[in-house]
């Protein structure tokens, strides 16, 4: 995907303020071993409207700058808290040769196919919606796809299930040696409460009338 950037010479809080009212967002783009990080500024709009396609979050980027194309990946960016305004954004260089560490999103399927929902009445949950991988920028997926049609009733499928394509490894955690991403569980059934109060309720009126008989 590509994105429009240009330099941005003025930078402080008031500076940000103003672009950010003229339609643009202030933004940053670091790394490289021989690069240093640039101030940068983009259109608000059209990044609004980026920043809402999950592949702008798992892509390689071509970033245009200064009539040069750098390839980068977006790291960060942050929201006004209650405006649909993009305060600031943050994109890292890559190189060809070096790998990088991504999270990307999973696609699953076949879960409506599947013998726990066919047949045993499960839900299909799913647990986690991405994964980390390590790989060189030009194997990163875009999205992993997780097929559940074989899943059933009890199972859980974990991160090391997702096929995984060539180049690309995954990156566990002592802590999530080996995470759920989806389960196939029996929904709990709630039991009914017992009618108490119903049943309770004619002979509380019945009390009434037998005073009346021991008045008489």
């Amino acid at each position: 995907m590509k994105v429009v950037a240009f330099e941005r010479g003025v930078q402080g809080t008031g500076a940000s303020r103003r672009l950010r009212n003229s339609g643009k967002t202030p933004g940053i783009i670091y790394g490289g071993k021989q690069e240093s990080p640039c101030a940068i500024e983009l259109d608000h709009n059209a990044l609004f409207h980026a920043l809402r396609k999950e592949a702008f979050h798992s892509s390689i980027l071509d970033i245009e700058l200064n009539g040069k194309s750098q390839k980068a990946l977006l790291r960060d960016y942050q929201m006004h808290p209650f405006k649909p305004l993009v305060l600031h954004v943050d994109f890292q260089r890559v190189s060809a040769t070096e790998k990088i560490h991504m999270r990307v999103p999973l696609h699953f399927k076949g879960a409506e196919e599947s013998e726990a929902v066919k047949f045993g009445g499960a839900v299909v949950s799913h647990v986690a919606n991405e994964i980390e991988i390590t790989c060189l920028p030009g194997d990163l997926p875009e999205f992993l796809e997780v097929d559940l049609s074989k899943i059933v009733v009890g199972q859980s499928i974990h991160a090391k299930d997702v096929a995984l394509p060539k180049g690309v490894n995954l990156v566990l955690h002592v802590e999530h040696e080996n995470p759920v991403i989806a389960n196939a569980r029996i929904p709990a059934v709630k039991a009914e409460p017992e009618p108490v109060a119903a049943e309770a309720a004619p002979a509380a009126e019945a009390a009434p009338a037998a005073d009346e008989e021991a008045k008489s």
